[in-house]
């Protein structure tokens, strides 16, 4: 049996449901909008697209999206579609173009969303995937089990290098495992990145050499290609630990490239994720996009946190956070480390925890860290004793009674 790529949708349709089904079918593959002489029934079969199930959900009265053909009702359904490999072999981009392409535009949607994706295994032989996954991330930072406590440089902008150096030593004097550059600092004339990366790991490998413990800096390079691989080994140079690339703005190509050069860990943020995601009749869940980032090479992926500031509900982060550790291939899983983030502090600890069962992760806490009474030791020891207490199972209440800095973390989380 040939490979085909199977991908599963929610559509809405003022169309029959079935015919809109087979136009989507072939706009996204052999078929276009009359019938071609050139498209024989051979070549139908060998390079079609296929519907492998159509499921009626329910029928509205309105659309939930403008522009689309005008109906007295519209049904909403779950289609399977699936391709023969041949149509694209294992490209990554080109499979984007056609489980996510021109199909949203159709006249006969007027909702549709990608739920699930299911790639043959030549796509394992084809990419490498992540490097070093949560096993490599842990011995680099030097923590063996629980997660890896982190937090983000604030002001997100603003701080030249000295003064970023400044916070750097405050967190890794107090004893963070993980510092993350924010999306919007790259390489501006205020923070130049070299001037940074220099700073920075002045003050982290001089800590390393008292500890006897390095503390990993996910250094945004994200930029130009070139730029990017420049940055990298600068990075390496100094004696850094790890990068940091925004998804959405360097693409599949662009990560791609930069996990065939990198000797580091790929830290990768998924800046932009609501415009692809925040609308339920439109885009995408995160299940069926992160794999194609996990092939590529990333191997820390955000997926929000619990109780954040942003749109996603629990159950979303919650579905989010399984899906970049749930295997890919059955002989290579490819696993992600999920990276929580978003007004995190030690009150989500248990639940994150529970709903994981396991601490293999990163959590970034940006205010719940910087923000104790007690300064930033403080805070990182508080994120940590909250995760202890929840590892074992203890009231954070109870715990904290005989731990200060959790107490008074607690007045203020």
């Amino acid at each position: 049996m040939k490979q085909r790529v199977v991908a599963k949708y929610w559509l809405e349709t003022g169309d029959d449901p079935m015919r809109a089904a087979e136009v989507i079918a072939g706009e996204q593959s052999s078929g276009t909008f009359l019938k071609l002489a050139t498209e024989t029934p051979e070549l139908k079969e060998r390079s079609g697209a296929r519907v492998e199930s159509l499921e009626i959900l329910e029928i509205v009265d309105t659309p939930s999206l403008p522009g689309g053909m005008k109906s007295k009702r519209y049904t909403r359904c779950l289609l399977t579609l699936s391709w023969p490999l041949e149509n694209f072999g294992t490209c990554l981009p080109t499979l984007m173009a056609t489980i996510a392409g021109n199909l949203f535009e159709l006249h006969q949607v007027s909702g549709l969303r990608l739920l699930a994706l299911q790639l043959p295994d030549a796509f394992a032989k084809a990419y490498p995937g992540p490097a070093f996954g949560i096993e490599g991330t842990r011995k680099l930072c030097g923590v063996s089990q629980g997660p890896i406590i982190g937090t983000i440089i604030k002001p997100s902008v603003g701080l030249n290098p000295e003064q970023t150096a400044e916070q750097v030593k405050l967190l890794v004097d107090g004893g963070i495992d993980f510092i993350k550059d924010d999306e919007l600092q790259a390489d501006g004339p205020h923070c130049p990145f070299e001037e940074r990366v220099v700073a920075v790991m002045k003050v982290v490998n001089e800590a390393a050499h008292r500890s006897g413990r390095k503390a990993m800096v996910a250094f945004n390079i994200t930029g130009e290609l070139d730029q990017m691989k420049h940055r990298h080994d600068f990075v390496v140079r100094h004696g850094g630990t790890c990068v940091m690339v925004c998804l959405n703005s360097i693409g599949l190509v662009g990560l791609s490239a930069i996990r065939r050069h990198s000797t580091l860990p790929i830290h990768a943020h998924r800046a932009g994720w609501g415009y692809l995601s925040r609308s339920p009749a439109l885009g995408w869940d995160f299940a069926a996009w992160q794999p194609m980032w996990r092939l590529a090479g990333a191997d820390h992926l955000h997926v929000n946190g619990l109780r954040n500031k942003f749109s996603d509900d629990d159950a979303t982060v919650i579905a989010a956070a399984r899906s970049v550790v749930q295997p890919l291939f059955e002989d290579q899983p490819m696993k992600a480390v999920p990276v929580f983030s978003s007004a995190q502090t030690g009150l989500q600890a248990l639940d994150t925890f529970n709903v994981l069962g396991n601490s293999d992760l990163i959590v970034t806490a940006g205010g719940g860290i910087f923000g104790h009474p007690h300064g930033v030791s403080a805070g990182v020891a508080a994120l940590r004793e909250a995760w202890e207490a929840a590892q074992a199972g203890i009231d954070i209440q109870t715990y904290a009674a005989t731990r200060p800095a959790l107490k008074s973390a607690l007045s203020f989380w």
